[in-house]
């Protein structure tokens, strides 16, 4: 039997990965059909049996990502355990394809079964806590929009510094801060001395999720709980 060509090796997971790839480092509009076949050392015309076009591509790709959001926990798990597990699999897909933002923002979510699964499995937990199927919507519509804001706004040294240049950014930071007048901003002068490393990512997301989980126990406190 003969060996298969590169076209018929070619699998739709390796196609979205290839794109992610692209797209994590070059942003959404670096991904076109030509580019992603050129990489994988194939025809345009062999990708169409996955892709039709770029607009079915980044769909794919969001549906490829968010797959792992889901509540598989056990059933016995308590509903803020399940949610909360749910909010972890968001920011570790989003840590890892920094795209994944944008690509919600682009693709028509309701076009994506593993985004409509996601948000199906948390409005379950969140009338297991006591929410109106309405108020489970929104609930979960804050959780997605924390969730890409923790990432947006994590602290510490951008992507593009390069390591060597890691302590100058640290020590221009921690200079700027200092130089404020004390009398009017003694907490942000103090804030100077935490810019002497670069912080604790997974402390960070942990503390952002804690925040996140938290205001929704917060509200569902005292709300009968269903059986």
């Amino acid at each position: 039997m003969p060996p298969k060509t590169s076209a018929e090796r070619l699998t739709r997971t390796a196609v979205a990965e290839r794109a992610l790839r692209i797209g994590d480092d070059e942003g959404l509009e670096a991904i076109t059909i030509r580019r992603l076949a050129q990489e994988l050392g194939v025809t345009p015309m062999a990708l169409y049996w996955h892709f039709k076009n770029k607009d079915e591509l980044l769909l794919g790709l969001t549906d490829h990502v968010m797959a792992d959001v889901r509540a598989d926990r056990s059933a016995t798990d308590p509903w803020p355990t399940q949610l909360r597990a749910m909010a972890e699999a968001l920011v570790r897909a989003m840590r890892a394809h920094p795209c994944l933002p944008d690509l919600l923002t682009a693709v028509d979510k309701k076009g994506v079964e593993s985004f409509t699964r996601a948000t199906d499995d948390a409005l379950g937990l969140l009338e297991r806590a006591g929410f109106s199927l309405e108020e489970g919507y929104w609930i979960a519509t804050y959780l997605l929009h924390g969730a890409i804001g923790l990432v947006a706004a994590q602290p510490g040294c951008p992507a593009n510094v390069p390591p060597d240049q890691v302590g100058e950014w640290l020590r221009q930071h921690r200079v700027s801060l200092q130089s404020l007048p004390p009398e009017r901003y003694p907490q942000m002068v103090r804030l100077a001395d935490t810019y002497r490393a670069l912080p604790d990512m997974d402390r960070y997301f942990a503390f952002g999720i804690d925040l996140l989980i938290g205001a929704v126990e917060k509200m569902a406190a005292g709300r009968p709980v269903a059986s």
